[in-house]
């Protein structure tokens, strides 16, 4: 198997997980917060619905310096659930054709992230993927679980039953 197909099996169980969160985020709660420090709802959301254009970007472009941006910054506005669902479907699919694409050779480059001269990694683009796409939505999409829990919205069954849904592997 190549780099990019083993990639993507995870990545599609990722997605898939992430869809299926992002399905339960009601339209009327998009200001919700669990404590001051916490992002709202529907900010938290948009943030998992864009984190695979992150990922696409990630696989196209040479590296990334955050002080000086070569890609827009993405805008975080929660207008519905439709219309996350949408940018998510949309950036999912461009993320995935992106690693579909991807050689071998192209993953094991290094990748450079860095906030000026400041590096803050260094590292194959697969394992920059790994961890800024896949550990970065995982981590967000369990937040976004949490904050479905405290609204006594059903958690959907990720990596395991929840409390409110039973696990079957696909």
């Amino acid at each position: 198997m190549t780099i990019s197909e083993v990639l993507l099996q995870d990545y599609d169980s990722e997605i898939s997980n992430t869809r299926r969160t992002l399905e339960r985020v009601p339209d009327d709660k998009p200001g919700y917060v669990p404590h001051a420090k916490s992002m709202p709802m529907g900010k938290l959301a948009m943030h998992c619905a864009t984190l695979p254009l992150f990922g696409a970007y990630l696989l196209e472009d040479e590296g990334m310096d955050l002080a000086a941006p070569t890609r827009p910054h993405v805008y975080l506005h929660f207008t519905s659930g439709e219309e996350c669902l949408r940018q998510f479907d949309e950036n999912a699919a461009k993320c995935r054709a992106a690693l579909a694409a991807s050689s071998d050779e192209e993953l094991s480059a290094p990748w450079r992230f860095s906030f000026g001269e400041h590096i803050i990694s260094h590292d194959s683009r697969s394992f920059s993927f790994r961890r800024m796409c896949f550990n970065h939505l995982i981590h967000h999409v369990t937040q976004l679980g949490v904050y479905l829990r405290l609204n006594d919205i059903p958690v959907p069954a990720l990596y395991g039953p929840s409390a409110d849904e039973q696990w079957s592997p696909k």
